[in-house]
This record gives C-alpha cells, structure tokens and sequence, in this order.
C-alpha cells in the first residue's frame, strides 16, 4: 500500500538531490502496511513529483531525532524545533531510494479520484 503525501518544492528539491533522506512529520499512518511514498510537491509547483520506498519511520524524542537525523535533515535546527513546536518527540520517515518520474504529474493525471491535494498525506490503494 501507498500514501500520498504533500511536501513543499525546496523540501522535495532536497529530496531529489540527496540532501535529505529524512521527512519529518508530527503524526504517521496508522495503518501498517504503508511501504511506499508518492510525493506531491505543494503550490506553487503543484505535481507529483515521484516516489519512495519507507527504509524505517522512527519515532524518537525531538533532540533524539534531530541528533540521529541531522546529517540528512535537508533543514535547519531552527526549523526543525519550530516544526515541532510543543511536541515532545516526532517522527522521521527514512527515504530508501527516491525515483523521480520521468515526467511530473498533475494530481487528476495521477489519480482522477484525489480531487484536492491532501493537507499532510492521504492512502492510495491501486498502485
């Protein structure tokens, strides 16, 4: 199973140079079986952009996270700790290995089912 999930241009521009192998997020999937990203990147890009498998999701306390995860962040500290403003611990998704696709996707080419581009992340069963 997949997930879809939103991602801002200069993150994604991260992603696909190597920079970041690391997602942040404050909550993940509840369902179990999720092995792989779709990425959107968000307005004013607005395409899906390619896909990833999930190398592990870590959930550790915020300085935890950020001291193991750092190195391949593709943000500040700064931003980091004003992403996880009053949480106590995070979630790190491990990038396996990104593969862009040839040509980028409007979210109705990709799938005429997802009519707006999800908030944070939606499942995606048929692909």
């Amino acid at each position: 199973m997949k997930a879809l999930l939103s991602i801002k241009p200069e993150f994604v521009a991260e992603i696909i140079e190597g920079r970041k192998k690391f997602e942040y997020r404050k909550k993940v999937f509840k369902r179990s079986d999720i092995s792989s990203i779709v990425v959107y990147a968000t307005k004013p890009y607005g395409k899906v952009v390619g896909e990833f498998e999930i190398a592990e999701i870590i959930e550790k306390n915020l300085d935890t996270l950020w001291n193991e995860t750092r190195k391949f962040s593709g943000i500040s500290e700064e931003f980091f700790y004003d992403y996880f403003k009053d949480r106590e611990s995070g979630f790190a998704i491990k990038i396996k290995k990104f593969i862009e696709y040839e040509e980028h996707l409007e979210l109705s080419e990709f799938d005429s089912s997802i009519k707006v581009a999800p908030q944070s992340f939606c499942y995606i069963g048929r692909y």
